[in-house]
């Protein structure tokens, strides 16, 4: 890849300056805040107040990732048709702000039900499929290819910001509001983030492609992602890193209070570390990949995810020496995963046509989504049969092989049989 992304003309505003994505980002970290309250105040609505069964958890945590798997590969394709992009992730926010403002209101009311949460949860998920297929587009169009990177980093330090942010905001509404009225931070979020999106100047033109069908539209994004060695290399890569770390994510709870010991106060703690990972990840990102290219950066970030698994896994030792340990590798952790998330993003971003940026989004999405509910059940069921240490070691093992997708690709310097089809907007 010619390092095109990162050659940034002396004439352009600098991020940080630019009114325009100063509220897009401010939009995505209030909305992103909001929604983190929620994953602490709604479960707890369920179980506290509504007194909801096994089976009913069950179907409202499934409720978040459905709208992935259903509607995640049409909503590509819907993104791909339109002239406006802005409108349709302005509906998506008032629609979730509404929707989770009705459930305080049932509360109220007296009518709050399980059935209602898992609804509610179904409409909103729906709108954040939509919205994400419509917003990597967009930002193709609020920022200049040059700051592409940049702007991406941006972005997943709101993720960061969110980590940090929301389960300490989530405790203290929980706490002086109860969970169902702590909601209500989480529908003013998304009305917040449709105001700022709402304020945006620039203009927001995209040229549609020329729709063939439903099914069609969405096989040719299908097919882009499978046949563009670049694309296929990020979304095998992809896969792998989110199934394995969900077959580690499915037992880590129960091995690091069981078998470690660590307290479950501070299991919060080094949760929040990742989240300053994070940002210290999207800062340096920003400055290692105009110096050494995106491609570089993800050939040495895929190599450290396995390493905060592994020490888990082999971690002993006296309690303030496994607790420095997790602290530490969480936080690096933390700073990889934003470091090649970010970079991904700006790859993809080049890599697919603009007419087809929606559905090569809306392809990875749906494979590294619905990847993560096989992976979870599997190291649920493994941990069965074979031991918590060894599915954690087991995770290590298989999201090292992540690292093959990215180093026998056309991404490695020097690998032949590249072919890119760059997108107009090109910076040569």
């Amino acid at each position: 890849m010619k390092r095109s992304l990162h050659t940034t003309p002396a004439a352009v505003t600098p991020l940080r300056k630019q009114r325009d994505y100063r509220l897009m980002w401010g939009a995505r970290t209030v909305s992103i805040t909001g929604s983190e309250v929620s994953k602490l105040a709604i479960p707890l609505t369920a179980v506290t107040l509504l007194t909801a069964s096994p089976a009913e958890m069950g179907l409202l945590t499934a409720a978040a990732s459905v709208p992935a798997l259903v509607f995640g590969l049409q909503a590509g394709a819907i993104a791909d048709r339109l002239t406006r992009h802005r409108p349709a992730m302005i509906a998506c926010e008032v629609v979730s702000g509404l929707a989770a403002a009705t459930i305080p209101l049932a509360w109220l009311l007296g009518i709050l039900n399980t059935p209602w949460l898992i609804a509610v949860a179904l409409v909103v998920g729906t709108a954040a499929v939509m919205f994400k297929a419509a917003n990597f587009p967009h930002l193709a169009v609020v920022v200049s290819p040059a700051q592409r990177t940049e702007a991406m980093a941006g972005l997943q330090a709101s993720y960061s910001v969110a980590t940090v942010a929301g389960p300490g905001l989530a405790g203290l509404l929980v706490q002086f509001l109860t969970a169902p009225l702590a909601v209500l931070a989480e529908a003013l979020s998304f009305l917040t983030s449709a105001l700022l999106l709402r304020s945006i100047r620039t203009q927001d033109r995209h040229e549609p492609a020329r729709s063939q069908g439903m099914w069609r539209d969405v096989v040719e994004g299908l097919r882009a992602g499978a046949t563009n060695p670049v694309l296929r290399a990020l979304l095998g890569a992809g896969v792998t890193i989110n199934f394995f770390a969900m077959t580690y994510v499915a037992v880590h709870m129960l091995y690091m209070v069981n078998t470690l010991g660590i307290p479950k106060g501070l299991i919060g703690a080094l949760i929040a570390c990742s989240g300053l990972g994070g940002l210290l990840g999207a800062w340096v990102t920003t400055r290692v990949a105009a110096r050494f290219g995106e491609n570089r950066v993800l050939l040495v970030s895929v190599l450290f995810f396995p390493l905060e698994i592994l020490v888990v896994g082999l971690l002993g030792g006296p309690l303030w020496w496994k607790v420095g340990v997790l602290a530490v590798t969480g936080t690096l952790t933390g700073a990889i995963v934003v470091a090649f998330s970010t970079c991904m993003g700006a790859i993809t971003l080049q890599e697919a046509t603009p007419e087809l940026r929606g559905r090569v989004n809306a392809t990875m999405t749906f494979a590294v989504q619905g990847v993560m509910a096989l992976g979870g059940l599997t190291g649920g069921l493994l941990a069965e049969w074979i031991g918590l240490r060894a599915v954690i070691l087991l995770s290590a093992a298989g999201i090292a092989l992540s690292a093959v997708w990215i180093w026998a690709s056309p991404l490695r310097p020097g690998r032949a049989g590249r072919h890119p089809t760059p997108s107009p907007d090109h910076v040569p």
